[in-house]
């Protein structure tokens, strides 16, 4: 399938790429795709951003059947711009797609798809260090129709922004409650999947960690309430003794790509690393015996985010004074080296945007 451009006439004023935040700004095109029952995916095309018309009936509105994505293109400082891992992103659309009963995407043309919009963009990509260009595909059900069924038309959109450090702490630690009130996913539901449901769920939970002067929640499972399963929007990681540990992926946990890639590396180093189940009362035991060495969540928005807090109905646990960690630190250096470019890509992660 061919894909057509069409420049925008108005170029955007782009922004101060010193103070850019997170998902403020986005660029000046955006690529589209229609699917129709029985015709397949059609219609590739990269348009001038702008807004999406839909009938109020949409199925996407009333029942929830959509997926996004996240990824990141990085300037490395010869100007090369590329990808990291986009496959692993493109895999994992597909198994969400699957559990949405959203028609699957050709990985190969998704990828082709992310590069040319990418490229067409390639002057938004910016050049101060810790910032990107964040990549969102997403999936939308557009039948104008209400009935719980999937729909028999869909809308397939990448967009891209240019973003800075995703916590406001940047690489600082920071401060997580415990969530045990609200429950983010079980196993046999869509935690897995890249989903608007799941966010929306978390949104209250959320709202009273920041209320309370946290950044983040971490979440405990849904059915004894007391494994851990995620911190916020990302996975999360524990340094126990000589242990590094981390929650095995179930069907209530998002398989991340930054929690893959990690576990790569520290496998590589000769860590001692551990997928298992990991409970809230070990974490609390571990932190009173002085074996608690470091807590840090790994994401595509953030990559590496360390906890410097962790409030267990009113316990708080400083974890390593406060401060990042040595582990925490050497993987952050190592995938954001990778990323941008500054050491070797020995794995073939890079994908490159020519």
């Amino acid at each position: 399938m061919k894909i057509t451009i069409t420049k925008t006439t108005s170029p955007k004023i782009k922004p101060d790429y010193s103070n850019l935040g997170f998902g403020r700004y986005f660029t000046d095109h955006m690529f589209l795709m229609n699917y129709t029952e029985g015709k397949g995916w059609h219609h590739a095309r990269i348009v001038p951003y702008a807004d999406i018309s839909l009938a109020p009936s949409a199925m996407v509105f009333h029942y929830g059947q959509e997926m996004f994505e996240g990824l990141k293109a990085y300037r490395t400082k010869e100007g090369v711009i590329q990808l990291f891992r986009p496959q692993k992103n493109i895999e994992r659309m597909n198994k969400t797609n699957e559990r949405l009963c959203i028609p699957q995407v050709d990985p190969d043309f998704v990828l082709e798809a992310i590069k040319t919009v990418v490229n067409v963009d390639r002057h938004w990509v910016p050049t101060d260090v810790g910032t990107s260009l964040y990549i969102r595909p997403f999936i939308i059900a557009t039948d104008p129709h209400l009935g719980v069924s999937p729909s028999k038309t869909y809308l397939f959109c990448i967009i891209l922004s240019p973003v800075g450090a995703y916590y406001a702490e940047g690489l600082n630690p920071v401060k997580i409650f415990v969530e045990n009130e609200y429950v983010r996913a079980v196993k046999g539901g869509i935690g897995f999947a890249k989903a608007g449901g799941n966010y929306a769920a978390s949104l209250r939970a959320q709202k009273k960690a920041y209320d309370m002067g946290y950044s983040q929640v971490l979440w405990l499972d849904g059915v004894h309430r007391k494994y851990v399963d995620e911190v916020g929007t990302m996975n999360v990681f524990f340094v126990i003794g000589d242990e590094v540990c981390t929650p095995q992926l179930g069907g209530s946990l998002l398989p991340g790509v930054t929690r893959d890639s990690c576990l790569t590396v520290l496998k590589d180093w000769g860590m001692h690393v551990n997928e298992r189940l990991v409970s809230i009362d070990e974490i609390t035991e571990a932190y009173k015996k002085g074996e608690l060495k470091e807590i840090f969540g790994t994401g595509t928005a953030a990559v590496i985010s360390p906890v410097g807090e962790l409030n267990n109905e009113g316990d708080r646990m400083i974890i390593n004074g406060g401060k990042i960690g040595t582990v925490s630190q050497k993987l952050y250096d190592t995938i954001t080296g990778m990323q941008w470019g500054l050491i070797p890509d020995t794995r073939g992660w890079i994908v490159r945007v020519e």
